[in-house]
């Protein structure tokens, strides 16, 4: 495959691909004005920040997949991406740790005012008495918004250190997740206002999306403690940063931020925020993810995914329909020779209905394969006949998401 890398990953990576047969350009420079000149005729693009527009996808028919190099995709045109069948794929969960070191560390920073009193000291003032005022962490009441993987990870640090966890409930929550949540003593509590207002610091952990834009608002803030501590290792845009600033103002609120609205997008260059300047701020240069630990673990994923895609596998694709349009899945055993499932598909085609998801596999000794067809449109008795009766099919088996059937 031709892969095109527009940003900076390890070269370990890099060779890795090679070593596989792939083609790679790397070309950290590129960025959303430029990239649609040198998209040309790759296979994959590979990015971690660079923004990737629908000038970028227009420009390219080849393209098949765009990996994000780390867990958020909202620098890519996922919309665009799936209108012209690409598929938006990332790395998620290889840089929870390290985010949530991070999410901890701004907790203890905070608490102890370690920030301001370095500042002093390295200007020669020594000041005890203000820098011994620190409630501690033990005890304390730890809201989490968001029980992702870096949400585990912080609730499993944080009940290390003495804190009482607590998230809200969540019916759509994983059987996983909430075995986990078990194991750390995680409390769930009925609504996020219950959680704000129990908690003594709430840390956010949920990706840039609709409805998640601004959600730290003034309502937000209005209901959360008096002197609580906001923590913010995800996304900029989850606040209002001028609601912020008026709860800062006004309150004893503490926040500590690793993440802006209008940060820079590049490495370096000037950042005037009063957010980041105000003296009960705690902040970091969008630094969650960037330890030596993560960096490793998000390449070594990048190679995965790239390397099952090269298989005809596609992981962590993020712009699949999240519920397959298909009203019935239809399991086809057949013998493995070649034009049995055009058959089928002819078949259905016939009657107007439509493939939403298809996968053959082909059983050991390669005599026979079995086909799992999510179909959209009705499936009678009669076609199930007929496709029963074709050449080299064993069975066909409908599972309709309300009646089963069967036809051998």
């Amino acid at each position: 495959m031709r892969i095109l890398i527009a940003d900076r990953l390890a070269e370990s990576v890099v060779e890795r691909l090679r070593a596989g047969g792939d083609m790679c350009e790397v070309n950290p420079t590129l960025n959303a004005a430029s990239l649609p000149e040198h998209i040309d005729d790759f296979d994959v693009l590979v990015v971690r920040s660079t923004k990737v527009t629908a000038a970028t996808l227009n420009a390219n028919n080849s393209l098949g997949m765009i990996l994000r190099a780390g867990a958020g995709t909202n620098n890519i045109d996922t919309k665009r991406a799936g209108e012209l069948g690409i598929f938006v794929c990332n790395v998620p969960g290889r840089n929870a740790i390290a985010v949530a070191e991070l999410t901890i560390g701004l907790m203890f920073a905070i608490d102890r005012h370690i920030a301001p009193a370095t500042a002093e000291l390295r200007v020669g003032d020594w000041n005890k008495q203000t820098y011994s005022k620190a409630r501690g962490l033990f005890g304390s009441t730890l809201g989490i918004i968001g029980m992702g993987a870096i949400g585990l990870h912080v609730a499993q640090r944080a009940k290390a250190c003495g804190l009482r966890i607590i998230a809200v409930t969540n019916p759509a929550r994983s059987q996983t997740t909430r075995t986990q949540m078990a194991d750390i003593g995680v409390e769930e509590v009925a609504n996020r206002d219950m959680l704000l207002g129990a908690s003594d610091i709430v840390s956010v952990h949920v990706p840039a999306e609709t409805d998640t834009n601004q959600m730290v608002d003034a309502k937000f803030l209005a209901a959360m403690k008096n002197d609580a501590v906001l923590i913010n290792t995800s996304r900029g845009d989850l606040i209002d940063e001028d609601a912020l600033l008026a709860a800062l103002d006004s309150t004893d609120l503490r926040a500590g931020l690793d993440v802006f609205a209008s940060e820079p997008s590049s490495g370096t260059g000037k950042f005037i925020s009063k957010l980041a300047q105000h003296p009960k701020v705690t902040a970091t240069h969008h630094i969650g993810a960037s330890t030596e630990q993560a960096q490793a673990a998000i390449a070594e994923g990048t190679a995965e995914v790239i390397e099952a895609y090269r298989r005809g596998d596609v992981l962590n694709c993020v712009n699949l329909e999240a519920i397959p349009k298909g009203t019935a899945t239809l399991s086809i055993r057949h013998y493995n020779r070649v034009g049995v499932l055009a058959s089928v598909l002819r078949e259905m085609s016939s009657r107007g209905l439509n493939v939403a998801n298809m996968q053959n596999r082909i059983l050991a000794g390669s005599k026979a394969a079995v086909a799992v067809i999510e179909v959209t449109g009705s499936i009678d008795d009669e076609l199930l006949g007929l496709l029963g009766a074709l050449d080299n099919v064993i069975c066909v088996a409908l599972q309709d998401a309300r009646t089963p059937a069967a036809s051998q």
